[in-house]
C-alpha cells in the first residue's frame, strides 16, 4: 500500500543527538490533524543515536526506513520516519540539503520545516504552518516562536536581526517571558531562525539550497536574504521548544558559548559580511577584536583566543580541530566560496 504524503516534510539533522532525538521525532508523529513526513539525516554520530532510532522504531512498530544519502527514497519508500545516513558530518546546511532534496522529490510536499534535533514541537505547530501557508501562499520562509525547553516560559527566539556592517545577530524577544513578548511581523525581521524554519517549495525551487561553506551559523541568515521579493512571514501557534547548544555548545541564558561554537560562529560571521557587504569587513573584523578582548578580561581566554583566529583568518585551534573527523574537517575547513 503506497503512503499518501501529508503536505509538510520535515528535516531533522542529527549529530550525536541520542540523548534528545526521540522528543523530536515523537513531537512530530503526534502532531494534531495528523503527522509530516519525517526525514532525519544522521551526519556520522559517534554516539548511539542511529541506535536509539532502531531500538524506538522496534519497540513501537514505528515505520523506520533507511537509506544512503547517495539513495533518493521516492514517496513510495519513504516510511514514516526516513533515517538517512550522510556518511559524514556535513555541517548543519550540508545535512538539511540531503533532506531538502528527498522531500523536493514528493511532489506532494509543500512545506518543508527543518527542525533542530535537540527541540520539540507543541502539538499544534503543524496546523499553525498550514494556516499561515493559505494567509500567505507565496512566502519564502516562515518562522513562529522558539522558546527555551527549561524554563518553557522564556523566548529564545521569535525571529532574527543581522547587521551587514558588524554581522552581529540578535534574536527578537530573547529571554522575555512568553505571556509579555508580542510575535513579530515578518517584515519587520531578517531572518528566521535555523531552529525551526518552514521553506516553501516556491522558495526552495526559485533559490535553491542553503550554502554549505558555513558549516555552522549564518546559513539561515544568508538563504533568507536571497530571497528577492517573496516574504518572510510569523505563523502565530507555531512554537516548538528548544534545549540549545546540546551538540555544539551554543551559549544559553546561563552558559557563555563553547570555543567551538565560537570559532565557527565568528568565521561565518566574516564570511557573511564579506558576501553582502564587503566594504563593511574592516567594521566587523573591528567589532569582533573588542569582543573578544571583552572575554579576555573575563577570563573566557580559550573563547577569546578562538574568535581572533576565526577573525584574522588564522585558522581553528587544536581543540576545536580534534571535535572533528578528519572527513569532517576537509569539509569544514575548505576553502569557503568568496
Amino acid at each position: 500500500m503506497v503512503m499518501e504524503s501529508p503536505p509538510i516534510g520535515v528535516v531533522v539533522v542529527a549529530f550525536n543527538s541520542a540523548d534528545v532525538i526521540l522528543g523530536c521525532v515523537e513531537s512530530l508523529l503526534a502532531q494534531d490533524g495528523g503527522a509530516p513526513a519525517v526525514i532525519v539525516v544522521d551526519n556520522a554520530s559517534t554516539d548511539d543515536t542511529v541506535g536509539v532510532l532502531r531500538d524506538w522504531a522496534s519497540r513501537t512498530g514505528a515505520d523506520l526506513r533507511e537509506f544512503a544519502a547517495t539513495d533518493r527514497p521516492s514517496r513510495d519508500t519513504a516510511g514514516r520516519v526516513t533515517l538517512v545516513h550522510s556518511g559524514a558530518n556535513r555541517g548543519f546546511a550540508g545535512g538539511v540539503n540531503v533532506g531538502l532534496a528527498i522531500l523536493a522529490a514528493m511532489p506532494a510536499v509543500k512545506h518543508f520545516w527543518v527542525l533542530n534535533p535537540d527541540a520539540f514541537a507543541d502539538a499544534g505547530a503543524c496546523r499553525a504552518i498550514l494556516r499561515q501557508a493559505a494567509k500567505t501562499p507565496g512566502y519564502a520562509l516562515m518562522g513562529g516562536r522558539v522558546c527555551y525547553a527549561e524554563p518553557p516560559h522564556r523566548v529564545q527566539i521569535d525571529g532574527g536581526l543581522v547587521s551587514l556592517w558588524t554581522g552581529v545577530s540578535g534574536n527578537v524577544n530573547l529571554g522575555r517571558p512568553v505571556a509579555e513578548a508580542a510575535l513579530p511581523k515578518g517584515e519587520d525581521l531578517d531572518f528566521i531562525t535555523g531552529a525551526s524554519m518552514v521553506a516553501s517549495r516556491g522558495f526552495y525551487e526559485a533559490v535553491g539550497p542553503m550554502r554549505e561553506d558555513y558549516f555552522l551559523y549564518y546559513e539561515e541568515a544568508d538563504w533568507a536574504l536571497r530571497r528577492g521579493a517573496m516574504p518572510l512571514v510569523v505563523a502565530e501557534g507555531l512554537v516548538v521548544y528548544h534545549h540549545a547548544g546540546t551538540s555544539i555548545g551554543s551559549p544559553t541564558l546561563e552558559r557563555l558559548a563553547s570555543p567551538f561554537s565560537f570559532w565557527f560562529k565568528y568565521r561565518s560571521r566574516m564570511l557573511f559580511v564579506r558576501r553582502f557587504n564587503p566594504i563593511g569587513l574592516p567594521v566587523a573584523m573591528a567589532y569582533a577584536t573588542v569582543k573578544a578582548m571583552q572575554l579576555l578580561v573575563k577570563g573566557a581566554v580559550p573563547q577569546a583566543g578562538a574568535l581572533l583566529r576565526a577573525v584574522w583568518g588564522l585558522g581553528a585551534p587544536r581543540s576545536v580541530r580534534e571535535k572533528l573527523s578528519p572527513e569532517a574537517q576537509r569539509i569544514a575547513f575548505g576553502r569557503a566560496d568568496r
